[in-house]
């Protein structure tokens, strides 16, 4: 009788303390695993830590951390889909530039950047970016992101000893650009260097085609003097190309312009292109998208598909360069 409640006694005991046990380690477990997620995320870039984020289309501005605003760049610049090693660069870039436009003087009064690409850099919100993927995408490319930001945190481009002016584009045409053909200044660590590979992506090449009044009037918003007969064999002539193959000098009809303010008046993707003129327009032949200084990012996920290492592209695209915290 006695062995009887012993045994009884045992299995209440039992009964009553392993759910005890097993309620606090997994508690203890998922307490550490948050703890350990926050200290991931986590980077002390010092002043940097945190940035002011202007949304263009609302006017207000945003806190974020560094790392956290740079996933929305990333997310935002390059496509998910490219090579993980891709992303690791840009999001090496992203943290770059955004650190360089700060120390050398935001471009705006209330904020550090903002959300445009036509002025600092592209960010967007994870719930936008999910709405323009496709659902059996969503996940991996968002994990894709986070992993690229959170696998090179803390790491900057540098040129002796400061961030560099990490400047960057979506396809280089085969070649990138020197910064003093775009606008002037002769940085050295912006060389131009070839990327086999990038026709293979659509942003390559790319077609305008202008009616010749349409021309004209563009023209004419620019330069109230210009003239134009297209009867003429030499009506629009290619002066000079660059290193790289993009228009240097080009003259249309009375007026010389360089290439560089032809792609902004034509609205080309870059000014790398050929001219071609038929019976009723103006065709534009363009290859690559972009102004095609710093990194390809097209041209990045082709060397990241061919076994390079994130540092190994960002040190191609910028020359003797050093990637430090």
């Amino acid at each position: 009788m006695k062995k009887v409640l012993f045994y009884i006694l045992f299995i209440i005991i039992l009964v009553i303390g392993m759910p005890i046990v097993f309620t606090n380690e997994f508690k203890t477990e998922e307490v550490s695993s948050n703890i350990l997620f926050q200290d991931d995320m986590k980077f002390d870039y010092g002043d940097y830590s945190k940035i002011k984020l202007l949304h263009i289309s609302t006017g207000e501005v945003e806190i974020l951390d560094l790392d956290e605003y740079l996933i929305g760049v990333v997310a935002s610049e390059m496509p998910a889909s490219f090579d993980i090693e891709a992303l690791k660069a840009q999001a090496v870039v992203a943290r770059t530039y955004t650190i360089y436009q700060i120390k050398n003087g935001s471009k705006h009064e209330n904020a550090d950047v903002c959300d445009s690409s036509l002025c600092c850099q592209a960010w967007i919100s994870k719930e936008d970016r999910f709405a323009r993927w496709e659902e059996e995408n969503k996940n991996e490319y968002w994990n894709k992101v986070v992993q690229s930001v959170n696998e090179t945190k803390g790491k900057i481009i540098m040129y002796d000893g400061e961030p560099i002016n990490a400047l960057f584009h979506s396809n280089s045409g085969g070649q990138t650009e020197l910064s003093i053909n775009v606008w002037g200044g002769d940085i050295p660590y912006f060389q131009s260097v070839e990327t086999s590979g990038e026709d293979e992506y659509s942003s390559y090449s790319s077609e305008v085609v202008l009616s010749k009044d349409t021309l004209i009037q563009k023209m004419l918003e620019k330069f109230s003097n210009f003239s134009i007969d297209f009867s003429k064999e030499d009506a629009i002539k290619i002066l000079e190309n660059t290193e790289s193959g993009r228009i240097k000098k080009i003259k249309i009809g009375n007026t010389e312009i360089s290439g560089v303010d032809a792609r902004k008046i034509f609205e080309l993707k870059s000014a790398k292109f050929n001219v071609q003129i038929s019976e009723d327009n103006v065709i534009f032949t363009v290859q690559g998208y972009g102004h095609g200084v710093g990194l390809s990012q097209c041209g990045s996920d082709v060397l990241a598909k061919s076994g390079k290492k994130y540092d190994e592209i960002i040190k191609y695209y910028y020359k003797n360069v050093e990637i430090s915290e």
